[in-house]
């Protein structure tokens, strides 16, 4: 199956979030506040420009000849560059022209599968048929661009990494980053996973929840299949279908979220809940990984969301680890309030504990430089 992008219309197009959403923080610190560059920073910051400019127009002018010169047939070859811009101000891949291969499994509102560009480029293609959501065709729409356009503002190493959508009659795609071994849920069902791994996967998706709650977005979705694992044992928080960003006086009210990882204020329609409600589910998909079970195992679904919404806290087995059962709970804390935060865990015997002196590790989500 070949396939060559249409260039989407500009005007009111639903696909323009993803360039609405980016924000400008050029010159901008994590907490907002305008930063001052001493004479020696703007210096380099603008050599750096200068570089980003002249790198921008050789690419420019590369892209109008291979159109130009080797395009005999415009139908076939695109005229469209093949990266863009950041929010960082970083170039990114962008995806034009591209060929679906096997599929790689199924998610909320869409099955995945493999796809490679006209360069060779290899990625992810989530794929969404509008036919198959019969009345909810448009909450379906709805939903993913929420996804889309909450992907096309993050840039980080522990989030998945989105570059581009195109639509197609009645379906829908969104490229984003391949991420070679799956999920943590089916590779805790191949291995037995250890602390020292659970600590390294859990280190991360601390780094991820952390870039996420400061720019006031819950998840709502954190368990093992919606964490994905690289080769060289790096995770990517991914399926953002149901997150969704906050303000101070608008949390959240909606129940979404799968039901054995969520939070007793999620479960209660009448509570509000914020960040802490991820939290939960981070000791729920830490216990996920040490037993290799779904919290509340043995429960169906509607059993399970009664005993959340009373606050019974799900059953930690005695054969864990001290630190890992310490951890665990301070996660699934009933009351919001007394959950620690993604910076606060990250201080955790059971996140530090293992690891190796001289580590990259070694300081804080709030003193390390967040991309």
């Amino acid at each position: 199956m070949s396939m060559s992008l249409p260039a989407l219309d500009k005007a009111g197009s639903a696909w323009d979030l993803v360039m609405s959403f980016a924000p400008d923080n050029d010159g901008v610190d994590e907490g907002g506040k305008r930063r001052v560059f001493s004479d020696e920073e703007e210096e380099e910051r603008g050599e750096e420009e200068e570089v980003r400019v002249g790198l921008w127009e050789e690419l420019s002018e590369d892209v109008a000849s291979t159109s130009n010169d080797d395009c005999d047939d415009t139908s076939s070859c695109t005229t469209e560059m093949m990266f863009v811009i950041s929010p960082n101000g970083r170039f990114k891949r962008s995806i034009r022209s591209w060929m679906r291969g096997h599929l790689l499994g199924s998610g909320s509102f869409g099955t995945v599968y493999e796809g490679i560009s006209d360069d060779g480029f290899f990625f992810a293609v989530k794929e969404v048929s509008l036919l198959d959501q019969g009345s909810n065709a448009q909450q379906c729409i709805l939903q993913l661009e929420q996804e889309i356009a909450l992907l096309s503002q993050f840039e980080h190493e522990n989030i998945v990494q989105y570059y581009g959508t195109d639509k197609e009659e009645a379906k829908l795609f969104i490229f984003i980053e391949l991420v070679t071994q799956g999920s943590l849920a089916s590779l805790y069902q191949k291995y037995r996973l250890r602390d020292s791994q659970v600590s390294a996967y859990t280190r991360q998706i601390l780094k991820g929840l952390y870039y996420l709650h400061e720019r006031n977005v819950v998840h709502r979705d954190i368990k093992c299949a919606n964490i994905l694992v690289h080769a060289n044992g790096s995770v990517k928080l991914a399926d953002f279908g149901l997150a969704k960003e906050i303000t101070k006086f608008n949390m959240l009210k909606s129940c979404k979220g799968s039901v054995y990882w969520m939070a007793p204020e999620v479960v209660n329609p009448r509570k509000t809940y914020g960040p802490a409600a991820d939290i939960w589910s981070l000791g729920c998909t830490v216990l996920e990984m040490l037993t290799r079970q779904i919290p509340y195992p043995n429960l169906e679904w509607q059993h399970a969301f009664f005993k959340i919404g009373r606050g019974d806290q799900p059953p930690i087995p005695n054969h864990l680890s001290r630190d890992a059962r310490d951890f665990i709970s301070q996660c699934v804390r009933v009351n919001p309030e007394d959950r620690p935060s993604a910076c606060q865990l990250f201080e955790h015997p059971f996140v530090r504990g293992l690891l190796p002196s001289g580590s990259d590790y070694s300081s804080s989500p709030s003193n390390e430089r967040w991309n």
